[in-house]
């Protein structure tokens, strides 16, 4: 009887390392196989695809506002110098702000002088690109 106890303690104690081991497999090993042979049993002709979109998506350009928005990061960080901590985020935080407080006056402005210039269609929109893109 005492031996059946002792094995049945045993037993108890092993179970959640069991478990434990159980849970490590369905989540490390098992999704690896499944997208291993999710790959073997694709077409041969999706890989490639696939490929060349994250090809696409790797050298695909940013866009205007995300080249602004870059550029201000550059421009804020710089002033910020030797700024650490606290300091350095309530710093870039204004700079961002004034910075693209700037880019709206300079917006409304290109806008107000295409409007008084009567521009429409590609030649406003010539004109507010190359009014965008010079430094006031």
């Amino acid at each position: 009887m005492k031996k059946l106890i002792a094995i049945a303690c045993v037993m108890l104690a092993a179970s959640p390392l069991a478990f434990a081991q159980d849970k490590g497999a369905q989540t490390g090993a098992a999704p690896a196989a499944k997208s291993e042979a999710q790959k073997a049993d694709a077409p041969k002709s999706e890989a490639p695809k696939a490929d060349a979109k994250k090809a696409d998506k790797a050298k695909k350009e940013p866009t205007e506002a995300q080249k602004a928005q870059q550029e201000r990061m550059k421009e804020c960080n710089a002033d910020a110098g030797d700024k650490k901590g606290e300091e350095r985020k309530k710093f870039m935080s204004g700079c961002l702000k004034d910075k693209q407080k700037a880019q709206q006056d300079r917006q409304k402005a290109c806008t107000k002088e295409a409007t008084d210039k009567k521009m429409k269609g590609d030649d406003r929109k010539g004109f507010m690109k190359d009014c965008l893109s010079t430094k006031k």
